[in-house]
């Protein structure tokens, strides 16, 4: 028996197992060498976690005095640089002083479903507090986490798991998966949350999004710096008018910043 094909046999078996884990490199690989060709703005960087590489893409303020950064995180099978709202998040927000960093998030491999997403979380956690330690390193003093869809709930997973030293997180699309997982637990995430949190969704949004909306509030409900704001004839591709969801981030996140440096 083929190695590959066992291998295939054991995560069909036992999805939990170590095995199953890993991103899918190959995608990752192929993402990477077509976003060299076509990038325009921001520059490549590529990171370590638990060993193994990965892509980011990291965009300078043209103000050196800038001390605040975006980490980026995509949706289920998305890249760094994905059009239209990736790629706007990563390129209007340092118009504002945002730098911003945004980086490959674990895949799989084409086709499958969402849930067949959650054994990456540890992952993807890891690479979050990786673009976290990178962007300290480049000079940050406030982080901030914005994720988009699955993006979104691993960046909502990673600071469930450890208290990192972010100042806010940005959920665009925020899913509440239907079935109960010990992995995906949405709503426990939010309760955990006590940072300011801006959670953003189209009125015409995907079910396991627009049905929570309701949830995600009351989940949230202890913490005094949540906001959740529904963006009226947008689906979950924002493809009205992406300049509109980009200017409700920058705004939120200059309100907050204020409200913190006002408090110390």
């Amino acid at each position: 028996m083929k190695l590959s094909f066992f291998v295939f046999v054991l995560c069909v078996a036992h999805f939990s197992a170590d095995v199953c884990r890993a991103s899918d490199e190959k995608r990752e690989i192929e993402f990477a060498e077509s976003i060299n060709k076509t990038l325009a703005m921001g520059k490549t960087i590529w990171l370590e976690s638990e060993g193994k590489k990965f892509l980011g893409l990291y965009t300078e303020t043209e103000k050196n005095t800038s001390k605040d950064t975006v980490i980026i995180l995509h949706d289920m099978g998305g890249h760094p640089d994905q059009q239209h709202l990736i790629y706007g998040l990563r390129v209007f927000l340092p118009e504002h002083n945002w730098a911003t960093l945004s980086l490959q998030m674990p895949l799989r491999e084409i086709g499958v479903e969402k849930e067949e997403y959650y054994a990456l979380f540890p992952e993807a956690a890891a690479r979050i507090q990786a673009g976290i330690n990178y962007a300290r390193n480049s000079g940050a003093e406030n982080i901030v986490l914005v994720g988009y869809g699955l993006g979104g709930l691993m960046a909502a997973y990673a600071l469930s798991e450890r208290t990192a030293d972010i100042k806010a997180l940005v959920t665009i699309s925020l899913p509440v998966p239907a079935t109960e997982n010990k992995t995906a637990q949405t709503l426990e995430f939010i309760k955990k949350v006590k940072i300011p949190m801006l959670d953003i969704y189209g009125a015409l949004d995907v079910p396991d999004v627009t049905e929570s909306a309701r949830d995600r509030r009351l989940a949230a409900k202890e913490n005094e710096v949540y906001r959740q704001i529904k963006i009226n004839d947008e689906g979950h591709t924002y493809l009205h008018d992406e300049g509109l969801l980009v200017k409700r981030i920058y705004s939120w996140l200059g309100v907050i910043m204020s409200a913190t440096s006002t408090a110390q």
